[in-house]
């Protein structure tokens, strides 16, 4: 099982679902980092079950632990270690899928490949796990801010068949967050929140794309074959739950376009080389041209609904299913920090590599 993410700057996750916690192994971070626990507390405040009526009412403090890699507030450039404990874990919620197969879901893929699975809410195979993934991606951030301007944004587009109308600019976090749906734009929130409230109350689920960006990132990040920036980035992107769809710049909307209209034409000015368009998401070639790097990222409706729908036990035999417990009616507005740490973690990777290639 691959449980390790990342060249320089890896982490390895571990921890299930409903056992006693979850957790995160960064290696490669470089020494000498100020360590901000409140930048990383706050960052994991907003991927937590239970924020709102909008989410799962699991409730999680998720403050993470340090067991190793920090020493009088700066990381040494040892292993750092965080434990988040699992607080609101329920497995006897569970015990009535053990032997079934929900749809949509990993339990057969996970039964086929291990002969084993944990139906604990998922197990190793749940969403809580990305807890871990969040924390390494604040502490990527903490890099990020300590050697450049680099800055990462995500927010919810679209949620089933609503969608955001082209923003002026790149919203700040704080307006992001004021949106319980994290959707920055109050009219269209408010419409996202009244489709999500009568889909909740009807038992079932939506799905939807994120938008996220980071600004400021250099040109010459990237590799031009098969350890491309856009590569790496999507492949983090398809790491995380319910995630179906991935585009880059303007992604298929190319597709019928022609290349007169969508090539971005070089210009120089001021001693700085630029594109008058974007059209490429920031990417030609596999590497960073030093423009804004944007992308949409497209999740499916949660897979557990509670409503009956039929399915197979281990034996074959026909079951009717229905989903109980705690469950997201969406998971976009907890998936926005993922989306923004797993960004974190690219760039991060992406940047201590370009250093060690420069030897600097």
């Amino acid at each position: 099982m691959s449980n390790t993410w990342g060249k320089l700057f890896r982490i390895t996750s571990f921890g299930e679902s409903h056992g006693p916690g979850i957790g995160i192994v960064i290696d490669g971070c470089p020494a000498g980092i100020t360590w901000d626990s409140a930048y990383i507390e706050k960052q994991l405040q907003r991927r937590k079950p239970g924020q709102n009526k909008l989410t799962t009412q699991r409730k999680e403090e998720d403050i993470p632990q340090v067991l190793s890699g920090i020493f009088e507030g700066k990381t040494t450039g040892t292993p750092i270690t965080l434990w988040i404990p699992n607080e609101n874990a329920k497995p006897q919620d569970y015990e009535h899928l053990k032997d079934v197969f929900r749809p949509s879901h990993a339990d057969f893929t996970w039964w086929k490949k291990y002969a084993i699975r944990d139906f604990r809410g998922g197990g190793r195979a749940s969403a809580r796990v990305t807890a871990g993934w969040v924390a390494a991606g604040a502490v990527a951030e903490l890099v990020l801010q300590t050697y450049t301007s680099i800055q990462i944004r995500a927010w919810v587009e679209q949620l089933g068949p609503i969608k955001l109308p082209p923003l002026d600019c790149i919203p700040s976090r704080e307006v992001i967050d004021s949106s319980a749906l994290r959707c920055p734009e109050a009219e269209t929130s408010k419409q996202m929140e009244a489709f999500l409230q009568a889909i909740r109350k009807n038992g079932d689920t939506v799905g939807g794309v994120i938008y996220g960006c980071a600004s400021g990132v250099p040109a010459g990040l990237g590799e031009p074959l098969f350890d491309k920036f856009s590569a790496r980035l999507a492949q983090a992107m398809f790491s995380i739950n319910a995630v179906k769809g991935f585009e880059i710049g303007m992604g298929f909307a190319g597709a019928c376009r022609k290349g007169s209209e969508v090539n971005d034409i070089m210009s120089y000015e001021h001693g700085r080389f630029f594109t008058l368009s974007n059209y490429s998401g920031g990417i030609q070639g596999g590497i960073t041209n030093g423009e804004l790097i944007y992308f949409r990222v497209a999740f499916k409706p949660v897979a557990t609904i509670l409503k009956e729908q039929p399915g197979v036990d281990k034996e074959g035999k026909p079951v009717i299913i229905k989903g109980r417990g705690r469950h997201d009616p969406c998971v976009l507005p907890r998936a926005v920090p993922i989306i923004e740490a797993m960004t974190a973690l690219v760039v991060t990777d992406f940047l201590l590599l370009d250093k060690a290639r420069k030897g600097c």
